[in-house]
């Protein structure tokens, strides 16, 4: 058992979970909770390490076992330094380091995601966790956006990020995937042409901008059109999250409603 502070184990979760550039150094970040474990393993993800606390489910132990099993580092440590190590209010007893693993992104994409300027950490879960459910095949993070491994984007993302491509780059690659792959890309502005009446079968990039500033001037440089949620009522504008969310059932329903 680990019941050392100063343990290096310990000490590279506190940093992975701290900074992105810690994250980037070391090629590694944290997830926490069973559900997230489960995910990774599942998913054959790269596993460093995994520490758990005796008030781990019944659940949660038998993913250890399993772990164990495959050669994975397990250690156990008092549940007094897991709760100084979670940023949950009620950790759940495991949390994992893991290994940065790049998926690939498919060589012709007729559907992409470009969260712009994302700076909240639940927004861009919440996108992420969407793109994964509607087919998206590849995030591509312009610069100025949250980091996608941070732990509460993590967390809002429930395993999106062992089944999804992301990918942080600058506009120029993004505008020469757009420009190769034959893309029609959107930027979602409550000033665009309705996407109800917008065709949306054709492959396209989707650019949802900042929740304070919109799209950057270099998305609109690149963008073809914008779109809009018709919305009633007194409602201005939807989160970036929920606005994202919403946009992408569209062209899933236009997609579907094709065949």
């Amino acid at each position: 058992m680990i019941t050392s502070p100063q343990n290096p184990k310990l000490k590279l979760v506190r940093a992975l979970m701290g900074r992105a550039k810690e994250r980037r150094e070391a090629n590694a970040f944290v997830v926490e909770g069973v559900r997230l474990v489960e995910d990774a393993a599942n998913s054959k993800w790269g596993f460093r390490f995994v520490l758990y606390d005796e008030t781990l489910s019944e659940r949660g132990k038998s993913q250890v076992a399993s772990l164990k099993s495959r050669g994975v580092e397990v250690d156990e440590i008092p549940p007094s330094l897991m709760k100084s190590l979670s940023e949950t209010e009620t950790p759940q007893g495991i949390l994992a380091v893991l290994e940065f693993t790049q998926l690939p992104i498919t060589n012709s994409p007729n559907f992409l995601l470009i969260p712009d300027r994302i700076r909240d950490p639940g927004n861009l879960g919440t996108l992420l966790r969407s793109a994964a459910a509607t087919g998206v095949q590849a995030v591509l993070l312009p610069p100025e956006t949250t980091d996608a491994f941070a732990p509460k984007v993590l967390r809002a993302g429930m395993g999106a990020h062992f089944r999804l491509p992301i990918r942080e780059m600058g506009w120029e690659e993004i505008g020469q995937i757009v420009k190769s792959a034959n893309l029609q890309m959107y930027i979602a502005d409550m000033d665009g042409t309705s996407c109800w009446e917008t065709d949306l079968r054709k492959p396209l990039a989707l650019v949802i901008g900042g929740e304070a500033e919109g799209a950057s001037r270099e998305a609109q440089k690149l963008a073809h059109g914008k779109i809009a949620i018709p919305m009633s009522g007194n409602v201005e504008s939807l989160n970036a999250g929920a606005a994202g969310s919403v946009l992408m059932f569209e062209v899933v329903r236009q997609r579907t409603s094709e065949q």
